[in-house]
């Protein structure tokens, strides 16, 4: 098993790694819209926040040597389900014609306050 750590995503505000490598699998820990250059939520629309979520599940996943087409399974927790359109937006730019499978729920509160939480799950093969 292996730990990712890279400075192009925000370092975890917790006990846990930006992810782990384990044989062939990735997981993402769920990243926020953080600046990983301040610590700080992203100011903006939810638009932004979810560009800079994706960014940060960029640097992860490169990290270990992986992109978005390795993804297998995606989780999009977010805390307004008004936002799905605009979600599917943004994620659709990003993950193109590449179609993971996919659960999106509505929580109460994601930490920091932020309006959007995604983990991955990703396979290198090889």
């Amino acid at each position: 098993m292996n730990y990712l750590s890279t400075n192009d995503a925000p370092l975890a505000i917790g006990p846990y790694s930006q992810g782990v490598a384990s044989g062939s699998f990735i997981f993402t820990s769920g990243q926020v819209p953080l600046d990983p250059a301040t610590a700080s939520l992203v100011e903006g629309d939810f638009e932004v926040s979810t560009r800079r979520v994706f960014e940060n599940l960029r640097a992860v996943l490169h990290s270990a040597g992986a992109t978005f087409d390795n993804v297998v399974k995606v989780t999009v927790y977010l805390s307004d389900m008004n936002s799905f359109n605009v979600l599917n937006s943004v994620y659709s730019e990003y993950m193109g014609a590449h179609k993971p499978a996919r659960t999106t729920v509505e929580v109460a509160a994601l930490p920091l306050g932020a309006p959007v939480e995604i983990d991955m799950i990703a396979i290198l093969e090889g």
